[in-house]
């Protein structure tokens, strides 16, 4: 009998294997980071070559650690950093140019010409999301007008466009299948979320041939087998969503109105509206959340680019902490912020600013300031940058928050769950398994191949590890979030006139 589900997470920083068993419990998670390329203020990339590289490793790692092999895997459910955007040859399979990271913003002048022409109300209306640099359109319209040769072979019908996703699937599949699933597809700014299918009037905007546009499939179904050159057998690869997706479904959000949190690379906060697509009047983005034996459930979400990002950045940057895991004892050596402010905005602002211009911002410095401060106001941006969405989301969907699933990395940050709780008012509850994007994927596989029987099956898996209640003088937290939405304002529009 298959003892396990594998999940491939795919992220921003690194790619990871990660083994669930039946009970859904987390056997063994092998991780590897990959390199992060700024080729230019606000410019950012990714190896496509390392990307897949570094993700057969972590496989062959978690194989030869736990002494399994392909046998005792029943499906591969895959995850991944969305929008991220990378197109390659259909002949040679290489890369024509860099991954276009989610992140990056050379693109945004382009997003305002669009604004300028009024295009961003039709786009707004198929899509559900804002024009900004931050989706996949307009990074392959640059990719194409911007790559020598790139345009005379998507004209050939020889370039592959895809998301993180649609590349794994090629590469595992030995170049047999160009897919992607609908929860990713949703994300390019192509693809029409009403209608279900890529929009030939936003591929005309965006000068996109669709030719290079993968086949959409649900999020759950048998889409090919990995390629046994790999690891000796053909294993199901049965589940794909957006790594945002798949940890709303991990989280067991399955009902309209739940909320989870993801604390990452950056905080992505999403609500279930389950099968109404609920437009925002706030800038947040109407997106699909997935498709499971033919039925839609829809979801609002607000992206918040940097988050985890900011700790990292005191890591290498500022080397005020020698790992991550450092940021929480460092904040704790102060009470408070000492009227310290970081808002985190390195490549502009996300929800519910749309800023591509903003500027990251430290304010409030004085000769008392030290490395903790900092610290501690590295945590309260994430938090502040998070109940900023959600405060949004209550008014757009006219849904009260009950409480906030939490997950992600930096969800294991005691402090920073506290801070949560206080600046949001409500409960935040972690569960026992924080690898709930994983976990989302592996559930989507493990249900396609009837390694779990069904909803019931998975929902027992979910448990709580800890609630958060908020427990802070809320004076002090209305005196904290004045100062942030201050500092915010310091921050826009910095890059406007540059």
């Amino acid at each position: 009998m298959k003892k396990y589900i594998l999940s491939l997470d795919s992220g921003t920083t690194s790619n990871r294997a990660i083994l669930f068993d039946r009970q859904g419990n987390l056997v063994h998670a092998v991780q590897r980071e990959f390199q992060q390329i700024f080729p230019d203020i606000g410019w950012v990339e990714h190896d496509p070559v390392q990307i897949w590289e570094t993700q057969l490793a972590v496989i062959t790692d978690l194989f030869n650690t736990k002494r399994i092999s392909a046998v005792d895997i029943a499906a591969i459910g895959i995850t991944n950093q969305r929008e991220t955007t990378l197109l390659w040859d259909r002949e040679t399979g290489g890369p024509v140019y860099n991954a276009i990271v989610w992140q990056d913003r050379r693109t945004a002048g382009f997003c305002d010409q669009l604004k300028q022409k009024g295009l961003d109300g039709v786009i707004h209306e198929k899509t559900g999301l804002v024009v900004d640099a931050y989706f996949s359109a307009s990074k392959i319209n640059w990719i194409l007008e911007h790559v020598s040769n790139a345009r005379k072979l998507a004209e050939q019908g020889r370039l592959a466009f895809g998301t993180i996703d649609s590349w794994l699937v090629w590469k595992l599949t030995g170049g047999e299948k160009h897919i992607t699933d609908i929860s990713n597809a949703s994300r390019t700014m192509l693809y029409n979320i009403h209608t279900r299918s890529w929009d030939k009037e936003l591929l005309k905007i965006f000068n996109i041939p669709e030719s290079i546009l993968p086949d959409v499939k649900s999020c759950s179904e048998h889409f090919g087998n990995m390629d046994p050159g790999h690891f000796g057998l053909e294993i199901p690869i049965a589940g794909i969503a957006g790594d945002q997706q798949a940890a709303l479904f991990g989280q067991m959000c399955l009902e309209k109105g739940m909320v989870k949190n993801t604390y990452g690379t950056g905080c992505f906060v999403v609500m279930n509206t389950g099968s109404e697509a609920v437009t925002s009047g706030h800038n947040l983005l109407t997106t699909i959340g997935w498709d499971l034996n033919g039925e839609i459930t829809y979801a609002l979400e607000g992206s918040i680019f940097i988050a985890g990002a900011a700790v990292q950045w005191l890591r290498d940057k500022l080397k005020i902490i020698r790992s991550s895991e450092e940021v929480e004892k460092l904040a704790l050596e102060v009470p408070d912020n000492g009227g310290v402010y970081f808002v985190p905005a390195f490549v502009g602002l996300g929800a519910p600013h749309w800023d591509p211009y903003a500027a990251g911002t430290i304010i409030g410095i004085n000769r008392d300031t030290s490395d903790a401060h900092i610290a501690r106001a590295t945590l309260e941006a994430i938090a502040l940058q998070s109940m900023d969405v959600i405060r949004t989301m209550e008014k757009d969907s006219s849904i009260s928050l009950k409480e906030l699933r939490v997950d992600g990395g930096a969800a294991v940050n005691d402090l920073l769950m506290q801070i949560q709780a206080d600046t949001i008012g409500k409960d935040v509850i972690r569960p026992r398994i924080t690898e709930t994007t994983a976990f989302g994927a592996a559930c989507l596989a493990g249900l396609a191949v009837g390694f779990w029987k069904g909803m019931d099956d998975i929902k027992n898996h979910w448990k709580v590890e800890r609630i958060f209640t908020p427990s802070a003088n809320r004076e002090n937290v209305d005196r904290m979030i004045s100062g942030w939405d201050k500092a915010l304002g310091r921050s826009k529009a910095w890059y406007k006139d540059k």
